[in-house]
């Protein structure tokens, strides 16, 4: 595959900062990155996720992090949600009341005068994954997969964000002969934990995901994340779709990282050139 030479508008300044958070079902991360090297810049702060967790007891949490890590610049934060015009759609493992909350309007509230950008989480690790990690340098068509409770996905042209794929709902025909269903519901790593599935069990159906998103997009590569990344080596071999598969790097970190990138961008504080284009929400 062809690798683009970086240049300097395609890369951070080394002495910049960003802030990000990463809002889980069950924790809270935040932590300064550094935007040229996508690395964290010391320990990451943690938080359970209040219960119920609604906007208000989420925001709540997010600003004391964020006051706790001393940062008065621009904030981004990872939600496993879809934003539209500034409006979540839909609540993964978050309390339903996110469903049409008006987010500028919360944030205006629990962290006046800063520049706040949401996205999605799985959005906000294949920002990272294509500027910091396994897809990049890659020309045309990048698809991160995360592979959890669910599947999560974002797809990235050239470098830049087509934001809030939920292609773990892509209608997929089982190759068990049970017919028609969402992908996440046949491939996802709580499946293969739910039916006791072995490596050689599990990879045919991921690779028929696969097969089916490569004969609608020809993407160029696929990043695969999720914790059960981590044993690539085990079922990455088992695959049998055409086009290249790279392991998701920046893992745990993923989210912190795109969302402190994408916010940075957005807020005009760096130039990233063609690598990411913050495009409008």
């Amino acid at each position: 595959m062809p690798t683009p030479t970086p240049t300097e508008s395609t890369q951070a300044p080394a002495s910049s900062t960003g802030l990000g958070v990463d809002v889980g079902g069950t924790g809270i991360k935040a932590g300064l990155v550094d935007l040229g090297t996508g690395e964290l810049l010391g320990p990451r702060s943690t938080r359970p996720t209040p219960q119920p967790a609604t906007p208000d007891a989420v925001a709540g949490v997010i600003r004391a992090m964020v006051d706790e890590l001393g940062w008065d610049g621009p904030v981004g934060v990872a939600l496993p949600s879809v934003i539209h015009d500034g409006v979540a759609r839909i609540a993964h493992n978050i309390d339903g009341s996110w469903v049409g909350c008006d987010v500028v309007a919360l944030f205006d509230r629990h962290l006046p005068g800063r520049s706040v950008v949401m996205l999605n989480d799985a959005d906000a690790a294949g920002v990272t994954e294509v500027h910091y990690g396994a897809g990049e340098g890659v020309d045309g068509l990048v698809v991160l997969l995360t592979f959890g409770t669910g599947i999560g996905s974002a797809l990235l042209l050239d470098g830049h964000l087509v934001p809030n794929t939920e292609f773990g709902h892509l209608m997929v025909e089982d190759i068990a002969g049970r017919g028609f269903d969402e992908a996440e519901h046949l491939a996802s790593a709580s499946v293969r934990a739910r039916d006791g599935l072995t490596y050689e069990e599990w990879a045919p159906h991921v690779s028929n995901v696969l097969r089916c998103l490569e004969d609608l997009l020809w993407p160029r590569a696929f990043v695969l994340g999720g914790g059960i990344s981590e044993a690539a080596e085990e079922w990455f071999p088992l695959l049998e779709n055409r086009t290249p598969v790279r392991a998701a790097i920046r893992r745990g970190d993923a989210g912190i990282i795109g969302a402190a990138l994408y916010s940075a961008a957005r807020d005009g504080l760096v130039d990233l050139g063609s690598t990411l284009s913050p495009g409008s929400y």
